[in-house]
């Protein structure tokens, strides 16, 4: 799978748009506990940001990753992207890139037009190793 490719995606924002602004937490898991609290298991994260409108553009000002102790990892555009009706990106975190820890986060900005539904961010976090697979999801949370 090829990584998103933001620069595709950029939008210019006017300041006298009538946008309604969000922010939104999602919690990820780089890592989580196995047998005890001094073995970890490492994870692949999939990160999606999804429109949830059939007809309207939403935009997305920033996604920025945090580690378990609230040190900024990386910032994965500087410039707003849109995401058209319906359409879903994503951002991967590798089994392998570990950086995030047992306690990552995501801080989500965003623009909807008004009376649009807001986005949804979630994350999917799987690995397998031999025949047993383990998975499951968070989900984000409006905040101020």
């Amino acid at each position: 799978m090829h990584p998103e490719n933001w620069s595709k995606r950029t939008a210019v924002i006017s300041e006298t748009d009538t946008l309604e602004h969000g922010k939104s937490y999602l919690s990820v898991y780089s890592q989580i506990y196995s047998i005890s609290e001094h073995k970890t298991h490492n994870l692949t994260a999939m990160i999606s940001l999804r429109n949830t409108s059939e007809t309207d553009t939403i935009y997305v000002l920033r996604a920025d990753y945090y580690d378990t102790h609230g040190k900024s990892i990386r910032k994965y555009f500087d410039k707003p992207v849109f995401l058209a009706p319906m359409e879903t990106a994503e951002i991967i975190i590798d089994e392998i890139d570990i950086s995030g820890g047992t306690g990552s986060n995501f801080i989500f900005e965003w623009k909807t037009p008004l009376n649009c539904s807001e986005p949804l961010f979630e994350g999917v976090m799987n690995s397998t190793m031999g025949q047993q697979g383990l998975s499951f999801t968070t989900h984000a949370k409006r905040i101020k």
